[in-house]
């Protein structure tokens, strides 16, 4: 999930980063001379580059879905086409339609009394140059995705994609050279040392997917150029079903969700809490939906590969340690088989595991979902508090006032009410973490204002007060006396 280390293990440190850090360098320099040249595209330039953008990923639709299947081992195809490649042409799209509101300046209230005629506003600049470091399981979402709304701030962008990504960061590098100049926007290609000096350039704003210990590291390597930074991490985000909530759909949307990706998703369901009396109800709706919707899931089209096979054996070690504790493991799926190979495996449920397991202390980020009996929802809820505050956190049931009650007493990056993880998905809204799991948002206009500078600007008028500022302050005497009276 992260640049400098993965759920599954360590990047590889074989490559030779010499070259592309000095490719990175002369980019960064090329970048910051052109922005000193337009610190202020106009909103055409902005909008030629949205549509340029929109063409590149249209153009490029079998390549994207190739190079992703590539790396993965086994990827759908109509997968990578609705995430991908259509997520991120909505995502531009929504902002064409809203940029010209988005960049208008907003005025702010000043007091007659006190500055006359003046007026005052925020205008919302470029930032200048800004970095994006991708993680591996959404190369081109998290990468072109993030760009929409950079570029749409008239900013200039290097990406730096993920080492466990390779076909597709070699396409991506493709695909940027041939649409934008490299002065707006290019690709960094390289291994672990790539990484660690991209996190410590003098970026105008720097944009982090990946894992909380990495985050760190990165936060840290930014803070030494007091560079800001968006950090979209992770966490254990749970599905909490209300008394009355475990039905055939609030069950599917559930597993479902769990199985985009194979669990490989920051926003998937990581562990499902569900009224002890619901269990088996759960396990039952479950069997039925992936006989239904994915019978044969790891040996057919629909299941996505691990990553890697240290990220493969991770999640196999995971699982046998809960079934070593004598925690119940259904496998939803007739005869569900490893494939090695392409590095696919069934989908399973742990039932009622131990607190001190792996699958319950770490995000999983694989086909396994942990389920979780309470038989008071308010100690569920206590629990999930006791934890660091997750990415998302879904709540499922019919009564209002008891999700709004569910909503009010938790904390997340990000909430739905029965469904999940669509709020990572709307063009339309800002998307990011809280605490452990991030900070600073992307997507809608959050995003469009988290790579602008929010400039605050006053213009003198005619008949204030401001000279009472300057001394001898003696004449602002009287003014003080007469707000002392009034208030």
């Amino acid at each position: 999930m992260s640049i400098l280390e993965t759920p599954a293990t360590s990047v590889p440190t074989g490559t030779d980063d010499a070259g592309a850090i000095a490719a990175l360098q002369t980019a960064f320099a090329a970048q910051r001379a052109a922005f000193a040249k337009d610190r202020r595209p106009s909103i055409e330039a902005r909008r030629e580059r949205l549509g340029a953008l929109i063409g590149m990923m249209l153009a490029n639709r079998e390549r994207i879905s190739a190079a992703i299947a590539q790396d993965f081992g086994a990827h759908p195809v109509p997968a990578s086409d609705l995430i991908e490649v259509l997520g991120v042409v909505g995502r531009a799209q929504h902002v064409l339609e809203h940029l010209e509101e988005w960049m208008a300046a907003s005025a702010r209230h000043t007091d007659p009394a006190m500055l006359g005629t003046a007026t005052a506003y925020i205008e919302y600049q470029p930032k200048g140059v800004i970095g994006n470091i991708v993680p591996w399981n959404f190369p081109f979402d998290l990468s072109v995705g993030p760009m929409v709304d950079m570029l749409a701030a008239g900013n200039r962008v290097i990406v730096k994609p993920s080492e466990y990504t390779p076909a597709c960061a070699d396409l991506l590098a493709e695909m940027v050279a041939a649409t934008f100049d490299p002065d707006l926007v290019t690709v960094a290609v390289g291994g672990l040392e790539l990484a660690r000096a991209f996190s410590s350039m003098p970026w105008d704003h720097l944009l982090y997917t990946g894992s909380p210990a990495v985050g760190r590291q990165v936060m840290q390597a930014a803070a030494a150029n007091l560079t800001p930074v968006t950090l979209e991490l992770g966490g254990k985000c749970p599905a909490i079903m209300t008394p009355g909530s475990v039905t055939e759909t609030n069950v599917e949307s559930v597993i479902g969700t769990k199985i985009i990706k194979s669990g490989q998703m920051c926003v998937s369901v990581d562990y499902a809490l569900v009224p002890r009396a619901d269990l088996d109800t759960f396990v039952a709706h479950a069997k039925s939906f992936m006989a239904r919707a994915a019978p044969n899931y790891s040996r057919g089209e629909e299941c996505t590969g691990m990553i890697s096979p240290r990220h493969l054996q991770r999640i196999e070690d995971m699982l046998d340690e809960a079934r070593a504790s004598q925690c119940r493991i259904v496998t939803l799926e007739e005869d569900g088989q490893i494939d090695l190979e392409t590095r696919r495996m069934p989908m399973s449920l742990a039932i009622d595991p131990s607190q001190d397991l792996r699958i319950m202390q770490e995000e999983i980020f694989g086909p396994i979902l942990p389920v979780v009996p309470y038989d008071d929802l308010d100690d569920a809820l206590g629990a999930i508090n006791a934890g660091e505050r997750p990415l998302g956190l879904y709540v499922f049931g019919d009564d209002a006032v008891l999700t709004n009650h569910v909503l009010a007493s938790t904390h997340s990056g990000g909430a739905a009410v029965n469904t999940c993880a669509i709020q990572s998905a709307l063009p339309s809204m800002g998307f990011g973490g809280s605490g452990m799991s991030g900070m600073g948002r992307h997507h809608g206009i959050e995003g469009f204002r988290e790579f602008s500078n929010p400039r605050g600007v006053v213009v003198r008028g005619e008949g204030d007060l401001i000279d009472v500022f300057y001394a001898p302050y003696a004449k602002a005497a009287g003014l003080v006396q007469a707000v002392l009276a009034g208030s």
